[in-house]
């Protein structure tokens, strides 16, 4: 029998969103994003959080509702190019950043995005250590492909490559469900207002929302469905699967049959396909 994972709802296609730094300009981004039933996830710093700067930042009591449904990451307190930085400021800036984030959020913080882009393998090692389950860099793959590292996750591209939407048309239009296909965008919200040209993203969420084939998910949401589809557990010839987590896992049997394995349960598939 040939199995293949598929995301949630039998889906072979997700898209992801990536935003950092919460300036205010994310109130009309994530308005763009309801509209269009897009997920983003929004990467913060805490310890600058409604400070008065010539681009300021969203105060704390706007934080909650605004991301709901959304994504909260941490991305350090003060934004330090942490690779340069003493290992024990590191560890202060992501460990503070992600118990403010917490306490705003009433839940778990455990995303990451790297600030300027900067990080390193004993960072890495370091932020697994400390809860954070993936971490989005600077560089681009142009791709469409899920990480061989959560973290070191390279998006497809950001929103001012002038292919974007060559780029959405190719993501949009393809049909091989025995490939799983995800596209990430990221940016910052004021390079809209920088650029004066909010029609990108508006053109883009609008093309790409309301999709029957594709799951509009957070970054978190992407790692812990595959971590859960990695834990899946098959017997020999691939004709009965365990489920050990408490979410469904969904599977494409022999290119037709979708089944969803709900967490818990073993499923003969022989009968199911």
């Amino acid at each position: 029998m040939k199995v293949y994972v598929c995301f949630p709802g039998g889906k072979a296609k997700a898209l992801t969103m990536s935003y950092d730094d919460g300036k205010p300009q994310d109130e009309r981004l994530v308005a763009i994003f309801n509209k269009n039933g897009i997920k983003g996830t929004f990467n913060l710093n805490y310890g600058l959080m409604g400070l008065d700067k010539s681009i300021p930042r969203l105060p704390e009591d706007r934080i909650k509702d605004l991301y709901q449904g959304h994504e909260v990451a941490t991305h350090t307190m003060t934004h330090p190019t942490i690779a340069r930085c003493p290992m024990t400021s590191v560890v202060k800036e992501i460990l503070d950043d992600r118990l403010g984030l917490e306490r705003i959020m009433g839940t778990l913080v455990r995303g990451h995005a790297y600030p300027n882009g900067s990080y390193s393998e004993e960072i890495k090692q370091l932020f697994r250590q400390m809860g954070i389950a993936y971490a989005r860099v600077v560089e681009t793959s142009g791709e469409f492909e899920l990480p061989l590292d959560f973290m070191e996750w390279k998006a497809t591209c950001h929103h001012d490559d002038p292919q974007l939407m060559e780029k959405a048309k190719f993501f949009a239009e393809f049909k091989k469900p025995q490939y799983l296909k995800l596209m990430y965008v990221w940016g910052h919200s004021y390079e809209f207002d920088k650029n004066d040209n909010w029609e990108v993203i508006e053109e883009f969420c609008e093309y790409m929302g309301g999709r029957e084939d594709i799951w509009y998910a957070t970054n978190i949401e992407i790692v812990d469905y595959m971590t859960a589809a990695k834990n899946l557990q098959f017997s020999a010839d691939c004709n009965a699967v365990f489920n050990p987590n408490a979410a469904s896992v969904w599977l494409l049997l022999n290119d037709k049959k979708v089944v969803e394995i709900p967490g818990g349960e073993y499923v003969d598939l022989t009968a199911v396909s």
